[in-house]
């Protein structure tokens, strides 16, 4: 019996799609993560997101839209979810909880401080779940301190209380660059981001293009409609429109299930050998300029243990190693100024050194270093 649920918990997993993933490895680690796609399809990757949120894990999600004007209270009231106020009863001007009357002799201020002291005080607001930070990196930097502090306490103060996050809680920055890379986000927040995913908007939305495939169309609209609906942002339905949504995909306890087995997870010590020079030729590569931190570090020894349960495995492999290194320093590399490599203070040519680090990325980095560094028989 054992057997046949890890089969369907592995069959889960195979079904997911990248943003998925990235989401499932977050929970799975209760870490958090940055996700990147080009300018054009924010908006998509927001929505996105927000569905795997509900339909996927089963957990409430809200989007904060940030810009150069977002105040810190903007940002805590925006993670915040709306309290579940509850519609009172026809007669809760005549009767409390306890089915006792208000007698209607008393006068009418005395009747309302009766009837108000037996409602039912609704409950402070939460912090969401998931919260999808849309733009981070155009936030103020006190937006984003207060960002890291949240994602480092799990709290957020505001002017009158102070807010907790939930047990299950992620923190999604999705912003809009051209290709992976390093975030212009404060340089401790973007390392603290456990990893993180660039979304080729070729590939699609898995969620969004279902809504749009299984749509009604009208067969009197043209083409020309038809294209021009892709454009919109489609709304998430709430819990109180439209029919109530399906069970989610993964449960709580298939996520702790995933989290138990990635601390049973062997890593052999070549591979781990492996593992470190990787992240020693990294530090060390000319085009680096920084980024491969000790926190760096930490985040890829988890991300590689928590990669072989999702391939059925309760140990590392090499490759497991290479793809948990895209991931996790993808976001991290900084690099290096021509007039800064290291080369300059033996006496190379300033043009010679551009040359050689013109139009080279993060991923061509990481790419190299994979090539250099011989892996484990």
């Amino acid at each position: 019996m054992a057997a046949a649920n890890d089969e369907q918990l592995l069959q889960k997993v195979h079904n997911l799609s990248d943003l998925e993933l990235a989401t499932l490895l977050s929970l799975v680690s209760r870490e958090h993560c940055l996700v990147s796609t080009s300018p054009e399809a924010v908006d998509e990757l927001t929505e996105e997101l927000c569905l795997i949120a509900t339909r996927t894990f089963g957990l409430a999600p809200v989007i904060i839209s940030c810009h150069a004007h977002t105040t810190l209270d903007d940002f805590a009231a925006g993670i915040l979810l709306a309290p579940p106020y509850q519609a009172s009863s026809p007669n809760s001007n005549s009767s409390n909880n306890n089915g006792r009357s208000i007698s209607p002799l008393l006068s009418s201020t005395t009747a309302a401080a009766a009837a108000s002291s037996t409602q039912q005080i609704p409950p402070p607001p939460q912090i969401a779940n998931v919260v999808i930070a849309k733009h981070l990196d155009r936030a103020p930097l006190a937006v984003q301190i207060q960002a890291l502090e949240l994602l480092r306490t799990r709290r957020i103060f505001t002017r009158t209380s102070v807010h907790t996050a939930p047990k299950h809680f992620l923190f999604i920055a999705a912003i809009s660059a051209d290709s992976g890379g390093r975030a212009h986000v404060t340089p401790h927040l973007n390392d603290f981001f456990y990893l993180a995913h660039w979304q080729d908007p070729e590939e699609g939305f898995a969620y969004l293009d279902e809504e749009y495939d299984g749509s009604d169309v009208n067969d009197d609209d043209d083409a020309a409609s038809t294209d021009s609906s892709l454009s919109v942002v489609k709304r998430i339905p709430g819990p109180t429109e439209g029919k109530p949504l399906p069970p989610p995909v993964f449960t709580d306890s298939e996520v702790a299930i995933l989290a138990q087995l990635t601390q049973q997870v062997h890593v052999d010590v070549d591979v781990m050998r492996y593992q470190m020079n990787i992240v020693s030729f990294l530090r060390m590569h000319r085009a680096v300029g920084g980024g491969v931190t000790p926190t760096a570090t930490k985040h890829f020894e988890q991300l590689v243990k928590s990669l072989a349960p999702l391939h059925g495995l309760d140990y590392v492999t090499p490759s497991l190693v290479g793809l948990a290194a895209k991931k996790v320093y993808l976001h991290r590399i900084a690099m290096v100024a021509p007039e800064k490599e290291r080369s300059m203070q033996w006496g190379s040519e300033l043009s010679a050194v551009e040359g050689i680090l013109d139009g080279v990325g993060p991923e061509d980095v990481i790419e190299d270093v994979l090539g250099m560094v011989a892996m484990p028989q």
